[in-house]
């Protein structure tokens, strides 16, 4: 099949699954077939699907996200020592794990071609995502706590993992629990790192934009959270690695990816 008929093909098979769907005609033009399959994901809820369903959708996202172009880790040069700050699109960077701002029920936007960062990863990564998170939220039997991290694997992102974790909301005055909950998120993202032996690691903008978060506090804190991290993991290191093995150590690379100009400019700034 081609990519168009591949398009098709899921299109049909994700009307075919409800009922209400079968008076919705197929338009002709590309660009609103793209819309119309990516709002058909996104308000899909977690079940079965069949295997030709899996290999045509596969074979389709990892078409999609080449033909945005693929960033590789090695061609970022740091702004400090093992940090690093790129702004594009977290669906086509290829790292070892990138983060997902998740809502509490963990299994992504349903919200049709919404374009938060939860939309994006979903869509991208296929329906096997959210039939994973679903499984892994079922198994816990209530809602993820604010602050806290989980980690799943990125299906057809070119990363290894997502790592998906819960901001705060702000919805009035800043307040100090505000501002310690966004920085559990940093530090639960990094811990799980270590636990799974991930050597880089992408963090968008955690809890601005539609969530409410100030921009410049969330990335003081995103900044202070991620150094303290690195120079704590170095201090150990340096401990615990012997004069025969100098070089034994678990170093992690973190990249902090943004979208908007005016958050590169922030960024910028704090890393000098």
């Amino acid at each position: 099949m081609t990519h168009a008929e591949k398009r098709l093909f899921l299109i049909r098979a994700l009307l075919d699954e409800e009922p209400e769907y079968q008076n919705i005609v197929i338009p002709s033009a590309e660009d609103a077939q793209n819309i119309l399959l990516r709002s058909l994901f996104n308000v899909r809820m977690p079940g079965a699907v069949s295997e030709d369903f899996l290999k045509v959708q596969d074979e389709f996202l990892k078409e999609a996200i080449f033909a945005k172009g693929i960033t590789e880790l090695p061609s970022f040069t740091p702004v400090q020592p093992d940090i690093y700050l790129w702004q594009g699109d977290i669906t086509t960077l290829s790292c070892d794990a990138i983060v997902n701002a998740a809502n509490a029920g963990m299994t992504g936007c349903y919200q049709p071609c919404h374009n938060c960062i939860d939309n994006c990863i979903h869509t991208y990564a296929g329906v096997q995502l959210r039939n994973y998170c679903a499984e892994l939220m079922e198994k816990q039997g209530h809602e993820e706590p604010t602050g806290q991290a989980k980690i799943t694997p990125a299906f057809n992102l070119p990363c290894r993992y997502v790592l998906h974790t819960v901001g705060p909301i702000v919805q009035g005055p800043l307040t100090a629990e505000h501002e310690e909950l966004l920085a559990s998120c940093y530090r639960s993202c990094l811990d799980l790192t270590q636990k799974n032996g991930i050597q880089s690691l992408a963090f968008c903008c955690i809890s601005t934009g539609v969530f409410g978060f100030p921009q410049n506090r969330a990335a003081e804190i995103a900044v202070r959270t991620v150094r303290e991290f690195l120079n704590q993991a170095q201090q150990n290191c340096t401990t615990a690695c012997s004069e025969s093995a100098p070089e034994r150590t678990n170093r992690i690379k973190v990249i902090f990816n943004v979208f908007k100009d005016e958050d590169y400019a922030i960024y910028a700034k704090l890393l000098g």
